[in-house]
């Protein structure tokens, strides 16, 4: 399997690296926590630029529509919520769901984005169904809904299911690709990316969560769950959240936000856009 381009690379941290945008009048850089790499939300090329969904967002609103600097932190998503609080950064961009247990913890902005759960199998597995799972080893990345949604599925299971947990979504890629796991469960447009580029892996079929919830233009793909993206704040920066929810406002009207969604986002079924 061709995994070149979702490996983490050498000296693997972003911290520091700045987006420049135009000073504005309150002054200072708002720093971002983000779990990169998380293709196509958060990402490297191989020359080492940070690109992606989420970074092109952050772009729009806070150097476009806030005029601020703004800057990138690499952080493990298991402890980005505890590192926002601590004060290592001022707002979280990392394709995360809004939920209400994150919510106790966080405020969250207007949702923007629309996402699955997914499950990612080897073609030649003769997996193809969530029951043939059962007794499997599933692997998913540490504190995401992925994770989440594992352990409902092993609940279902009566316990007959084990779930390995990585730090990094790359590490369950590869572990399904040197057979440690059945599957990865995981947001849909990330494994979409990471099938489309490894034509040994395909999405389980299937109608789930998203006929249930009676989404129009669901993914022609199993979904497990349906999830809202939010750009995440402590609990006491209403200000700055307010001018983000301003801005996020904005984008959609204006056409910038639909630009960079169709930019990331081609493929039929891989996600949507929400509604103010």
């Amino acid at each position: 399997m061709h995994r070149r381009t979702f490996l983490r690379g050498s000296g693997g941290a972003i911290a520091g690296l700045t987006f420049a945008g135009n000073a504005s009048a309150q002054g200072g850089t708002i720093r971002i926590g983000s779990d990169i790499p998380y293709r196509p939300f958060e990402y490297r090329t191989a020359t080492g630029e940070l690109i992606g969904f989420d970074v092109d967002i952050a772009n729009a609103i806070f150097k476009q529509q806030l005029g601020d600097n703004y800057e990138f932190v690499q952080t493990s998503f298991d402890t980005i919520i505890p590192s926002l609080n601590n004060g290592n950064f001022r707002v979280i961009m990392s394709a995360m769901t809004i939920t209400p247990e994150r919510a106790k913890q966080v405020d969250f902005s207007d949702p923007y984005f629309t996402a699955y759960q997914t499950v990612l199998v080897l073609k030649n597995s003769g997996i193809t169904s969530v029951q043939d799972l059962k007794g499997q080893t599933v692997a998913v990345q540490k504190g995401t809904t992925g994770e989440a949604a594992a352990q409902k599925l092993k609940k279902q299971f009566n316990g007959n299911l084990t779930i390995d947990s990585y730090d990094q979504i790359p590490d369950a890629f590869s572990a399904l690709g040197n057979n440690q796991a059945a599957a990865v469960i995981n947001d849909n447009t990330v494994n979409q990316a990471f099938a489309q580029q490894n034509d040994q892996v395909t999405l389980l079929q299937g109608k789930g969560a998203a006929e249930r919830q009676g989404k129009k233009n669901a993914p022609p793909y199993l979904t497990l769950t349906v999830e809202d993206y939010g750009i995440a704040f402590r609990k006491n920066d209403d200000k700055l959240r307010k001018q983000v929810n301003g801005a996020l406002s904005t984008i959609r009207k204006n056409g910038t936000y639909d630009k960079l969604y169709n930019k990331y986002f081609q493929t039929s079924g891989s996600g949507g856009s929400t509604s103010g």
